[in-house]
């Protein structure tokens, strides 16, 4: 690195003097300057507080691909600039390179997927190239794959399918801030700009920043960074994480633990948070309620997790699936229902268990029959049932009656988690024992079985598998 000094404001002692002083400040680890002026950006995004210690750094301009930068380093006392220089920086950093790593790839709807060996491109401007350790395999990866026009919208082909992944930063694009090589981290499908108007608002924790690309599997720039065999690969709601490199936008990231065990904490990356939230932040539970969560997979589990962090005191857990009766009481369910058991209609059975319904019931099924069932099968005065399973072709179907007498029905989000703020708080949760995940994963898996781990989770042998890469 070569600096470059020019005096702007003559010091009120020699410039001799406040050079090695300059230098010793950039070679400290205590240089960790605030940026403002055109093109500057604060890594924490939010405004100096006026007891912040460190040196006020003013842009002329900001760094370019050609590696140099120029700024303006002044010192004040009060109101008076006691000195002022302007500094420019040339750096000459590695040219980033092409990486061939393994990935399973999507060739056709309907089809296994293939290992092959595919080309992750360098990061582009505020992008972030992953490492990807061990990724979680989510019931809405089979889905895209197997029920594409069905009760899912199709997605290009070919893909990269992922999206609960957990790694370490390999490189960081132009403008980047706040991860540096080697950090631990979640891709997030769910961005956090912090800028856009959902952003800015505590209702929700929808982003709409980039939001219709990624949903097609591309970046800002209308591609992905996947190719094979000279042909574009299209990356899963902007993650891809079924590959042993990724690239994510800056935005769609988020910094964890140094310490966070990977092979678990990737799944906050989407099952666990989504019920769990669900449970806390959307249908927000109270203490001595009642609830009944519909689909015990993982996300019904994390569900049945959140009712009982939140206080509830009856937790009825609802499956098909028999296995499913012992492996929930471990997360909180108090009573078990397969309403294969039953020759009537599930919300009846309920109805009459609970003398008149639920305070609370929980849809992690994705199944618009079940969806019915569950908001029927809440109070009618005051239930409120919470939509979680993901669909999105089918219609559902209402009586007005099952509304009007004071029932709510609402959807959830990956759980309602602005995910860059709240998921490594989640990490940190796992990591006091305020929340369980090792309980969650039943398989570990290589990325060469990941067709199994689908077969594994249909046949509902599987809570929840891991691919470590």
């Amino acid at each position: 690195m070569a600096v470059f000094f020019t005096a702007l404001r003559k010091p009120a002692h020699r410039r001799s003097a406040v050079v090695p002083s300059v230098v010793a400040l950039f070679r400290s680890e205590r240089f960790n300057p605030v940026f403002t002026g055109a093109g500057a950006q604060s890594a924490e995004r939010r405004p100096r507080s006026s007891a912040d210690p460190r040196p006020s750094v003013s842009l002329s301009n900001s760094l370019s691909r050609e590696y140099k930068k120029s700024f303006i380093l002044l010192q004040k006392e009060g109101s008076t600039v006691r000195w002022q220089l302007r500094i420019s920086v040339c750096v000459s950093l590695p040219v980033l390179q092409v990486i061939r790593c393994k990935a399973a790839v999507a060739w056709e709807p309907g089809k296994p997927l293939c290992i092959e060996e595919v080309e992750v491109a360098p990061p582009k401007a505020h992008e972030v190239r992953i490492k990807v350790v061990a990724s979680g395999v989510c019931h809405s990866d089979w889905a895209y794959l197997y029920e594409c026009g069905k009760g899912m919208r199709t997605r290009p082909f070919p893909l990269v399918l992922g999206h609960e992944g957990a790694g370490m930063v390999e490189s960081v694009g132009e403008g980047v801030c706040g991860f540096s090589p080697g950090d631990k981290v979640i891709p997030l499908f769910l961005p956090q700009c912090k800028e856009c108007e959902f952003c800015l608002s505590p209702k929700t924790n929808l982003c709409s920043k980039n939001w219709e690309k990624t949903q097609q599997g591309v970046l800002e720039d209308g591609s992905s960074r996947f190719t094979c065999r000279g042909q574009q690969l299209y990356q899963f709601i902007g993650v891809g994480s079924f590959s042993e490199y990724t690239v994510v936008p800056e935005y769609n990231i988020t910094k964890i633990h140094p310490d966070a065990p990977l092979d678990r904490v990737c799944l906050l990356g989407c099952g666990v948070s989504t019920g769990y939230g669900a449970a806390l932040n959307t249908g927000k539970v109270e203490t001595g309620s009642s609830c009944a969560v519909f689909g015990l997979g993982a996300v019904g589990l994390a569900a049945v997790m959140g009712c009982k962090a939140a206080g509830a005191s009856r937790i009825i857990g609802v499956d098909i699936n028999p296995d499913k009766m012992e492996i929930s009481r471990k997360f909180g369910v108090t009573e078990f229902v397969n309403p294969k058991d039953h020759n009537k209609p599930i919300q009846e059975v309920l109805m009459e268990l609970t003398g008149g319904g639920l305070d609370y019931c929980f849809e992690c099924v994705g199944n618009v029959a079940v969806m019915r069932s569950a908001l029927e099968s809440c109070k009618a005065a005051w239930g409120t049932c919470v939509i979680v399973g993901w669909t999105e072709l089918e219609e559902i179907t209402l009586a007005p009656i099952d509304l009007l007498l004071g029932r709510t029905m609402k959807g959830s989000y990956f759980g309602g988690w602005k995910g860059v703020d709240s998921v490594p708080r989640l990490v940190e949760d796992y990591m006091s024992g305020r929340i369980m995940l090792d309980e969650f994963v039943t398989h570990t898996l290589s990325l060469e079985q990941i067709n199994q781990a689908f077969d594994l989770m249909v046949s509902g042998k599987s809570v929840h598998s891991v691919i470590k890469m």
